[in-house]
């Protein structure tokens, strides 16, 4: 099977669930252990416009940093051959990262719970986004994931919304994502009247 490579520079759709849909998070320290994990290993090759936690399965709405950013964290970190091929080579810099990100709370999380074998399929999902209203429509689903467990999507303390509202420091492109909305009143516009919503970005 032929896994996409993550170019520089565009924006992807990551996403991936517990293998037979079983749960991956417990209790809050697994949610906030899982995000820690993910600013380790993949905040330094991508930038997070939306993410969201759910109990079985996650969301990441991500840009790729640009050639020349990855060169400098491979070169500085991970000793990579610019020329070389394999799972090793420049294209697959970010791939490796999350995939380490992957393995890292995996491994944690069967420690705690005593269990064995893989938490999450593999390879994990990516697709790529191809137009700035397929991007928009995108962060709203994410977003709006906390419905399907009837919960308010304003309050889910697993999802990049309400950091989007804030003045608190953070990771997100939080200017560019409501930048994506033309402003404030109209990110929370269309989150409020999601169906309307996605007909006016067609």
């Amino acid at each position: 099977m032929r896994i996409q490579t993550l170019e520089p520079d565009c924006y992807y759709h990551i996403y991936n669930r517990g293998i037979n849909s079983d749960k991956i998070f417990e209790n809050v320290d697994n949610y906030l252990f899982f995000l820690k994990q993910f600013s380790k290993y993949v905040i330094p090759v991508c930038d997070v416009y939306a993410y969201c936690l759910m109990p079985n399965h996650f969301h990441f709405v991500i840009k790729i940093k640009s050639k020349e950013e990855l060169l400098h964290f491979a070169t500085n970190n991970l000793k990579l051959i610019k020329d070389s091929e394999g799972l090793h080579a420049m294209h697959n810099v970010v791939s490796k990262q999350i995939s380490k990100f992957i393995s890292s709370y995996s491994q944690s999380y069967n420690k705690v719970y005593r269990r064995h074998g893989g938490l999450l399929e593999s390879p994990f999902k990516r697709k790529k986004v191809e137009s700035e209203e397929y991007l928009r429509n995108l962060i709203l689903y994410v977003h709006l994931n906390p419905t399907e467990l009837k919960k308010d999507f304003k309050t889910y303390n697993f999802s990049s919304y309400a950091a989007m509202l804030s003045n608190a420091k953070t990771n997100l492109k939080r200017t560019e994502v409501i930048q994506l909305f033309d402003d404030l009143d109209n990110f929370i516009f269309c989150h409020n009247n999601p169906f309307e919503s996605f007909d006016f970005w067609k």
